[in-house]
């Protein structure tokens, strides 16, 4: 588990906590030989908060500009993309779906998160020409953003983005 899936599902826990709200996130254990769906699972009976989220980080610092479908993700053997199985994942389990994504800005610079939500995410995986999300157009998504160690949870603000890729 990376640090960035560590922190986020610990972001999520304090908050239920905090808030008064009957949820948990966790990670599911990976194995060997088989794929995971998602990095992150949240339970709650509140379906503002019954999500899954995949976790991406890229180095900026050591000159990525971009997140690719193909090199960023993963085919299973049968040639099923990763997108398209937590689509499918999503859709079955009825979980609103996110993709959050850590740009790692060198050392000395504090990380940054964006929350992208999934369907535009799939829908941007599945247009003809598209290959990529820039660093630019990332920072266009609502910013995770953090406050004495933990992120900031708000999962209705980072579905009711305003953005929308051309």
């Amino acid at each position: 588990m990376t640090t960035f899936e560590r922190d986020l599902v610990q972001s999520f826990n304090h908050f239920f906590e905090k808030s008064s709200i009957k949820g948990i996130a966790y990670r599911m254990k990976q194995h060997r030989f088989t794929h995971q769906y998602l990095d992150i699972l949240v339970d709650s009976l509140n379906p503002d908060y019954y999500i899954g989220i995949e976790c991406k980080s890229i180095s900026v610092q050591k000159g990525a500009n971009a997140l690719y479908f193909t090199q960023h993700f993963t085919k299973d053997k049968n040639g099923v993309h990763q997108i398209e199985r937590i689509s499918k994942f999503l859709k079955m389990s009825g979980r609103m779906g996110f993709l959050a994504i850590e740009l790692r800005l060198g050392a000395g610079k504090s990380r940054k998160a964006y929350a992208i939500p999934w369907n535009i995410l799939a829908e941007k995986f599945n247009s003809d020409d598209v290959i990529k999300l820039s660093v630019p157009e990332i920072e266009e998504f609502p910013v995770i953003k953090r406050c004495e160690g933990n992120y900031i949870i708000d999962p209705v603000g980072w579905r009711e983005s305003k953005r929308i890729l051309e």
